[in-house]
């Protein structure tokens, strides 16, 4: 983020008046090239001018060089000691004397140049920085640096007066000018490389407290830049005391260590399945305090709970009191106490907001009774009702005929008591399940597959393929419940929805059978056949079991179990995406081989429950019904033998019809144990469902 976005403009008259700033002596000079300044006369300022101090006594040269030295002191020249602008460095000056002056006067001035040049760095750096674009920090530093200099002003204001007394020599000016001679050159040190970086924000606070610790054998001056990355910190820590007390980001210039996407918007989490709000709303830069280093994560985290539940419409302050402020910690550096506490308050009452008023418990059930088939009486009469809308093509399925039918199903069950049924939505896909799932990059799919055409789209899919349902999810329960969670929830309930369309129509063929032979029509066509359905129901019941009571229900109590001890909305978020992804990965929809394989074993069964019913009339020579009538098969023990006769001699057509769907059956059944025994060995769940679906076989 540009940090002079939204920073007033200087004011121009602080450009064109240079004689209101501390440098206009050398800046005025040296910016008017060659030629010399108007309305200024160098009687004053060049040496050379008057006599060369040469021609004077010792003792009255060192009278004038202690003049002009208290000048050099503040930034001004003198009649002989000069300043000059180093070549290539804007910002670098040095200073000269005359070279016809006493050379033990030169050394000793010499000696005070040093600090001389240390103010006029300082005191340029002060009047730089304390332009609004600089930022807050530099604000705060320029402001301890100025009070540092009306101090140093003030020792060569009372110098001054030592030597209008006539008590102050040079070695005397030495003297009283070395205590301040290591503070500002450290000072120096620092300017130059603030300066040479154009530092702001946190690389200001990171690099007083780095030289800091690098003088730690001078106790005065480290003491002096601790002072000074204190006094820096002040506005630093008021933007990050908003931000955890009431999780506000007010960074007029960019500082802070936490950024804001402000085109993130919550409402994505419930449309988009790739919706990055909850990571990307609120960030962390690279450049952050080194003393706030190990805290980042915790305050991004606190920040973040509170804005929630402001945006919930709880505008929450976490209580804090004047003493554990973190402006006002920074002498005895508290800060991690009054963070972790900022976030064990922000992080309970996020949760308990959550947990009580908007009920995600409740929600969640609601979401595991519809879509992980909890509650099958609904299902039920929704699939009897809407089986002709769903037997369509999806391009022609009435999605508000859908919901109109399951608002039905739904009160005229026992579901109407779920206080969240009326979030209940239809929802039909344009694509199968598999297709489905290869467009979700995220999922850890494995790559594993023998025949690529296996995978290929069907040429017709039905709503019995595509059906889905979806739940309404409003804020701020789409942080656990978002558009990817749901997602996930209704791969499980197309898989778990066909599943149950399968067994469906195997019991419809199974209650064929039983009808026949309750009139004691067990030729062997029936009998065969009513075998092979046997088979068929046992291996969809058995898949339906291991989904239900081997994978989604042990999970759903582990979750529930989890959420019940969570500490923060994280660990709930955390604990609900790793069932959903236990789930897909147990249900195997994230192993297209195994997937593909039960597909075609559900394909066979359904083939098989269509042509049931032809088959056994055919084999029969009874009229075509959906389901047998009872006067229809007394008529058919009233026929003549000749009947009879010709309904056996075509009864072989049949068997032979039906043994092709048992060899097809058994043939899937029997390549499905080698795939699930290799895979069982890393993924251990699959040993569960190869003794149930293999359990078929030995039948």
């Amino acid at each position: 983020m540009d940090s002079t976005i939204g920073s007033p403009s200087t004011p121009k008259w602080n450009v064109d008046r240079p004689f209101l700033t501390g440098r206009f002596h050398q800046e005025t000079k040296f910016t008017s090239g060659v030629a010399e300044p108007k309305g200024f006369s160098m009687d004053f300022f060049g040496p050379g001018v008057d006599k060369p101090i040469g021609c004077y006594p010792a003792a009255i040269q060192e009278l004038i060089v202690i003049d002009d030295l208290l000048s050099a002191l503040v930034g001004i020249e003198g009649r002989y000691i000069s300043i000059r602008r180093v070549h290539g460095k804007d910002d670098s000056v040095t200073f000269q004397v005359d070279a016809s002056m006493d050379l033990a006067l030169q050394e000793s001035a010499k000696r005070i140049f040093p600090l001389c040049e240390s103010y006029l760095l300082i005191n340029q750096f002060v009047e730089s920085r304390s332009q609004f674009k600089s930022g807050l920090v530099n604000h705060a530093f320029a402001a301890a640096l100025r009070t540092l200099l009306l101090d140093y002003q003030a020792m060569v204001a009372q110098l001054e007066h030592q030597f209008r007394l006539g008590k102050l020599s040079v070695q005397g000016l030495w003297f009283y000018c070395q205590p301040m001679m290591g503070s500002m050159q450290a000072l120096s040190i620092v300017i130059k490389k603030a300066s040479a970086s154009n530092f702001i924000g946190s690389a200001v606070l990171n690099l007083l407290q780095s030289q800091a610790k690098a003088m730690a054998g001078d106790h005065v001056v480290r003491s002096l830049l601790e002072k000074m990355s204190q006094s820096a910190s002040q506005a630093y820590l008021g933007i990050l005391e908003r931000w955890v007390y009431e999780g506000v980001i007010d960074d007029p210039y960019g500082e802070f260590f936490i950024a804001e996407n402000k085109l993130l918007q919550k409402e994505s989490l419930t449309q988009d399945y790739d919706a990055k709000y909850w990571q990307q709303r609120y960030s962390l830069k690279d450049d952050i305090p080194s003393f706030l280093a190990n805290a980042a994560d915790t305050i991004l985290t606190t920040g973040k709970y509170l804005n929630v539940m402001r945006e919930c419409g709880h505008s929450i302050q976490v209580p804090v009191a004047e003493n554990a402020k973190l402006t006002t910690v920074g002498s005895n550096h508290r800060y991690l106490e009054c963070i972790k506490a900022a976030y064990d308050f922000a992080s309970g009452e996020l949760l308990n907001l959550i947990r009580d008023k908007y009920d995600l418990m409740g929600k969640l059930r609601s979401i595991k009774r519809y879509l992980l088939l909890d509650q099958g009486d609904f299902l039920v009469h929704f699939m009897d009702i809407a089986r002709e809308e769903l037997i369509k093509k999806p391009d022609e399925i009435s999605v508000e005929k859908l919901q109109s039918l399951l608002d039905l199903a739904l009160r005229s069950t026992a579901a109407v008591a779920d206080p969240y049924h009326e979030d209940l939505t239809c929802y039909v896909e344009r694509t199968t399940l598999l297709k489905r799932l290869s467009t979700l990059k995220d999922l850890q799919i494995s790559q594993i597959v023998s025949d690529r055409s296996d995978l290929e789209e069907p040429v017709t899919i039905t709503g019995l393929e595509t059906f889905s349902l979806s739940f309404k999810v409003r804020w701020p329960l789409s942080l656990v419940i978002s558009r990817k969670a749901l997602t996930k929830y209704q791969l499980i309930f197309r898989f778990l929805f066909h599943c149950k369309h399968v067994n469906r129509q195997l019991c419809a063929a199974w209650q064929l059978h039983q009808g026949l032979r309750r009139l004691d029509m067990q030729g062997i066509a029936i009998s065969v056949s009513s075998l092979l359905c046997r088979n068929m129901l046992k291996f969809v019941n058995s898949l339906l079991h291991y989904l239900t009571f081997e994978v989604i229900e042990p999970n759903w109590h582990v979750l529930h179990n989890r959420l019940q001890t969570a500490k923060s909305i994280d660990e709930v978020i955390q604990y609900h995406d790793f069932f959903l992804d236990k789930c897909l990965r147990e249900c195997l929809l994230l192993s297209p081989v195994l997937l593909k394989k039960l597909e075609k074993m559900k394909l066979i069964c359904l083939q098989y429950a269509a042509a049931a019913q032809w088959l056994i009339t055919y084999s029969t020579d009874t009229p075509k019904t959906d389901i047998p009538d009872v006067d229809q098969y007394k008529q058919l023990k009233l026929r003549t033998r000749t009947q009879t006769q010709k309904v056996g001699s075509e009864n072989a057509t049949v068997i032979e019809s039906i043994l092709k769907f048992e060899r097809e059956f058994a043939g899937q059944l029997q390549s499905l144990g080698p795939i699930l025994s290799s895979s069982s060995c890393a993924e251990p769940y699959l040993t569960h469902l190869a003794q149930w679906l293999l359990g078929v076989g030995r039948d």
